[in-house]
């Protein structure tokens, strides 16, 4: 798990290479203006985002979930979002693997909780499990999904 500001996420385009072109859309869009429900290939099913509108979560309503197939980043555009972590190989799953949806859900809580505020990323890779859109009021972001 990785998390920073906006400004920063160039220091991390060596990690994937599809991070160079993250960057050069984070550069060139203006992701508050994307209407809720947008989903943009920006190379095919490699590499997307998502926006969207949480609602109000608590910790304990928030599942841990983590990714086989895409890395996640996530960033809340229009209210703080508490993000849980806790590493996979320490969860115990609560059903199979949806390949399909490619998600798998743990059972109990996250380890550790941080907030992250607009102009703030979070990157999840597959060996991060994430408790995300923890809020009082719910949160609009934005979702890139990277394939591994």
């Amino acid at each position: 798990m990785i998390v920073d500001a906006i400004e920063n996420f160039e220091k991390y385009t060596s990690l994937h290479p599809l991070f160079v072109h993250v960057l050069e859309f984070l550069e060139s869009c203006d992701l508050h203006v994307l209407e809720t429900g947008t989903m943009r290939e920006l190379r095919g099913r490699d590499l997307f985002v998502k926006i969207a509108q949480t609602k109000p979560k608590k910790k304990e309503d928030a599942k841990l979930e983590g990714h086989e197939r895409y890395i996640d980043i996530q960033i809340p555009l229009s209210d703080t979002e508490i993000m849980g972590y806790a590493s996979v190989k320490h969860c115990v799953p609560l059903d199979s693997y949806d390949a399909e949806k490619d998600v798998t859900f743990f059972e109990g809580l996250a380890d550790s909780y941080i907030a992250v505020t607009p102009g703030m990323f979070a990157i999840f890779f597959p060996q991060d499990g994430h408790a995300p859109e923890i809020s009082t009021k719910g949160v609009k972001k934005a979702v890139i999904k990277v394939k591994i």
